[in-house]
């Protein structure tokens, strides 16, 4: 991971789960991390508690707001000039919106989850590929989901498949126009991470004993496997993998 070095790299939703691993790791590998979060303050703390004072910062926004994602850019570019790796994790999963419903209900869940999981990262990949093309490339690595790839198990959360394949889109059609650039963007796609979210899914899914019997292999995975596979990619060394989507899934869904 030598070339993670100095490298500045911004990670979304970095105070649990994921988010919290992968800055955690590139920190560890001596790269500059930006902690973004919203309300856990003491999660992002813990997460960077063995980086050195001068190799992070931490950055509140709450990407309800898409004028809070663009002061979060603003605020995390003005820290030491410049990003080369934008992490694009932070995501919410409702799962009050089934097709029976309410309207409002259905609406609510809706505007929320296109608002937190699509329209704040599209306008931070938006800000991350100007920024780029400027300085002469960059790393994006976007999270998507294996309900945005074969579509959401769970009927109550239909909106969080949905955005998680829109973000994909966005994320591939980066790669595709902006490669020549020096853009290079890539889409994790996890299963079953052993995250805060994925317990909650589980749970309303029939508990961990009915979901590990549909796995391939009968367990979930950890989120510093795929910390690994991140900061492997925020390396740069992966160049001729721009746009590929890799799913992180132990073997459960392959296409």
């Amino acid at each position: 991971m030598e070339g993670l070095r100095d490298k500045v790299v911004l990670v979304t939703g970095a105070s649990k789960g994921m988010g919290a691993a992968i800055a955690r790791t590139v920190g560890q590998h001596g790269a500059r991390v930006i902690f973004h979060y919203n309300s856990d303050r003491a999660g992002a703390e813990e997460a960077g508690r063995e980086i050195p004072a001068g190799h992070k910062t931490l950055i509140q926004a709450d990407m309800h707001s898409k004028m809070e994602a663009s002061r979060l850019w603003a605020e995390a570019l003005a820290w030491r000039g410049r990003i080369d790796v934008f992490v694009n994790n932070a995501a919410v999963m409702l799962e009050n919106g089934p097709i029976d419903a309410d309207d409002e209900e259905w609406d609510a869940v809706w505007e929320e989850t296109l608002q937190v999981n699509l329209i704040a990262p599209a306008r931070l990949l938006r800000e991350a590929v100007r920024h780029f093309r400027e300085a002469g490339g960059g790393i994006i690595v976007s999270f998507s989901s294996w309900a945005g790839q074969r579509g959401s198990t769970n009927p109550g959360a239909f909106a969080y498949g949905t955005s998680k394949a829109a973000i994909k889109a966005l994320t591939q059609s980066i790669a595709r126009n902006y490669a020549r650039d020096g853009v290079l963007a890539y889409v994790i796609a996890p299963g079953l991470i052993h995250t805060q979210m994925s317990e909650t899914f589980m749970k309303s899914q029939g508990g961990q004993e009915k979901i590990f019997k549909e796995l391939a292999m009968g367990e979930w995975g950890s989120p510093q496997e795929v910390a690994d596979i991140v900061a492997f990619l925020a390396t740069g060394k992966a160049r001729y993998m721009a746009g590929a989507t890799l799913d992180v899934n132990g073997a459960t869904y392959i296409r």
